[in-house]
């Protein structure tokens, strides 16, 4: 017996069970499904129950490329994922309060950093006629306020929990972590992230299945005498590739003789803004492939450095 549903909210708990239950089962990408181009198309449960049964037989019948079928994760992979993307929200929700009290303060023409000891002064903060805050807008930025620091707390104990991990931590997966960490650009949090969220659950054949999953491959648009590029695909991971930019900038600065760097600043570095953002997406492909054959090889990219004593752990 053969299933499948598309990937959504509920997880892969049901594709488990199925697997439990001796039904060979498949979890698809949803983006991938095969859909009218018509301006208006019938969209219902028993259509698209239709077109997935279809597609099924399609893809058992040999046309492998039907459709995407998605990589599901153990369940102990799928855990440890939960920490750094808890990290990431936090400090997204920070932010926010953060910018909520400054537009508060503004409001009233104060403009203060926020400083540990902030709510300790906010009794002697004047609005532009001299006289103190009003009551109500004193008592919403103090709630605020203790919301950030329940969240700067619980981020605190969750960074210290994962610097533990990562420094007397036995499993295996640790090891890639420390080991991408211990090259120069690359943070503790960023090294986890691409092993969490990309190398330490899936298994590359090639460089372009690395590239794929990130999102990184261009996407050519090719019809008789128009033929231009649509730039990159980003259909992979979002974070994954959002974290590869952000460290090809500062590969650029912490290891510029590098061949990558050296690659980079001899094609790119001499042109215009716009050029090398285009170049440092092309540089974040590179350096992503570059680490997968680091963890795989032991190699490290080419006149890359390495970082010394607790430097690794920071």
């Amino acid at each position: 017996m053969r299933s499948c549903y598309e990937a959504g909210r509920d997880g892969f708990w049901l594709h488990r069970w199925l697997l439990e239950c001796e039904i060979d089962n498949l979890v698809v990408d949803s983006s991938s499904i095969e859909v009218s181009r018509r301006k208006r198309r019938a969209k219902t449960d028993r259509l698209d129950a239709g077109s997935l049964l279809r597609l099924l037989q399609r893809y058992f019948g040999g046309e492998r490329r039907v459709w995407s079928v998605v990589h599901v994760p153990t369940p102990e992979d799928e855990d440890r994922r939960h920490l750094h993307r808890e990290l990431m929200d936090l400090k997204r929700e920070r932010t926010r309060l953060s910018n909520r009290i400054q537009g508060l303060l503004s409001s009233q023409g104060i403009r203060l950093p926020l400083h540990v000891d902030f709510i300790c002064r906010i009794d002697d903060l004047r609005i532009w006629d001299g006289s103190p805050l009003p009551p109500d807008l004193q008592a919403r930025i103090t709630g605020t306020w203790e919301r950030a620091c329940t969240l700067r707390s619980r981020i605190n104990a969750l960074e210290t929990a994962q610097r533990q991990q990562i420094r007397a931590g036995n499993d295996p997966v640790l090891d890639q972590v420390r080991q991408l960490a211990s090259l120069r650009g690359i943070g503790v949090r960023s090294a986890w992230l691409f092993t969490m969220e990309f190398f330490a659950w899936r298994r590359f054949q090639n460089r372009r299945q690395v590239g794929g999953l990130a999102g990184l491959t261009p996407t050519p648009h090719q019809s008789g005498d128009t033929n231009r590029d649509l730039g990159i695909s980003k259909a992979g991971n979002r974070l994954v590739r959002m974290v590869a930019v952000e460290i090809a900038w500062s590969w650029l600065r912490r290891q510029p003789e590098s061949e990558l760097a050296r690659w980079y600043n001899a094609k790119f570095g001499h042109g215009s803004s716009r050029l090398r953002r285009i170049g440092i997406v092309a540089l974040a492909r590179k350096l992503l492939i570059e680490l997968w054959r680091y963890l795989e090889t032991g190699i490290p990219p080419a006149g890359a450095q390495f970082k010394t004593g607790e430097a690794q752990c920071q």
